[in-house]
């Protein structure tokens, strides 16, 4: 099938949740006294990024039969993602994540995820999906931490090569949802082979790869504190000679770096400092502008620079997916800023 002919631009799958975001922005945890509720999860927050940027986007996820189900579909209607392939699992739940904003650098993340429904994506869920009928289908790491979403996402990315439709993963290396952290990257390497780029902070690289110089430590006996050091520029040439044409190393303040699998040199492509108020969903934001970049077959340093540009516009907001810019707003952000060049 012609991609230009495909229906959908980009087909999102894994996580979805409903957030609740402090409201005491400066306040120490325990010292919280309300939440705004959102919808979260990141490729959920890529899917809604991208519709308002102007693509046609769908998503594949699991929610519980349950109030925070309805909350996070409702959303995702209201948005117009195509939710055809939102799936309600019985006798599971829809997950949930609680966030403390203390900028410019603490953000305390609980997640919960027991029992979460969008780790009950299966084969069969997949089977039903329009991946040969998507321009681009990406997913996130989170998905492979858990059975039947590991095998249910790896025959997605398999199907998506055989269709040629273009894979992007996501590393979202979230520690505390792995058994194992270091088993994150035996998982992310075996998917590897169905992937054409892959997007990661220099910590989310190294855990992918495990490079000798690589090591995960620990603190405070916490798994999901888990920082992970290592020789990023050899972890990204060898993750190169596993399939993927392009990394993609987000880089926070300053951007993001483009690395190709037939050059050693990475293309720079310069970010738009911002004052923070919340950092997290910049990565989704970055995600969704890239994305529409690459499917309009923008350079891969533009469609970074828009990246660029939806993360920054998202860390000076409250929340994610309820703040991602529209394409007007985005480029009024870039205009004001030297443009995307």
């Amino acid at each position: 099938m012609d991609k230009n002919s495909r229906t959908y631009d980009s087909l999102h799958m894994g996580r979805s949740s409903i957030d609740l975001y402090s409201n005491d922005i400066g306040a120490p945890f325990d010292e919280i006294t309300s939440f705004a509720a959102y919808v979260g999860g990141s490729p959920t927050n890529i899917s809604v990024g991208g519709k308002r940027l102007g693509l046609n986007t769908a998503l594949i996820t699991g929610l519980g039969e349950d109030p925070v189900g309805d909350f996070i579909l409702k959303f995702l209607n209201t948005e117009g993602v195509d939710t055809t392939h939102v799936v309600r699992k019985p006798n599971h739940r829809s997950s949930a994540v609680v966030l403390g904003i203390e900028p410019p650098d603490k953000f305390p993340l609980v997640y919960y995820r027991d029992n979460c429904a969008d780790i009950e994506l299966t084969i069969d869920d997949v089977l039903a999906a329009p991946i040969a009928d998507s321009m681009v289908f990406q997913f996130a790491g989170t998905n492979l931490s858990k059975e039947p979403s590991r095998s249910a996402t790896m025959f997605a990315a398999e199907q998506a090569k055989q269709y040629g439709t273009d894979v992007v993963f996501d590393i979202d290396f979230r520690p505390d949802q792995w058994h194992d952290p270091r088993a994150f990257g035996v998982v992310a390497r075996s998917v590897l082979p169905s992937v054409d780029i892959v997007i990661g902070t220099n910590d989310e690289i190294n855990a992918a790869m495990l490079t000798e110089a690589s090591q995960i430590s620990l603190t405070h006996s916490q798994v999901s504190d888990a920082k992970v050091e290592g020789d990023t520029h050899t972890a990204i040439r060898t993750l190169l000679t596993l399939g993927p044409k392009a990394v993609i190393e987000k880089v926070g303040a300053l951007g993001s770096r483009i690395h190709l699998a037939d050059s050693d040199e990475p293309i720079e492509a310069k970010g738009y400092p911002v004052e923070i108020t919340n950092i997290l969903g910049a990565g989704d934001a970055f995600g969704a502008g890239f994305i529409y970049g690459y499917t309009k077959n923008w350079p891969l340093r533009k469609a970074c620079r828009l990246g660029n540009a939806c993360g920054a516009i998202v860390v000076t907001q409250h929340g994610c997916a309820n703040f991602m810019p529209t394409l007007d707003e985005a480029m009024a952000f870039v205009d004001a800023r030297g443009g995307l060049g």
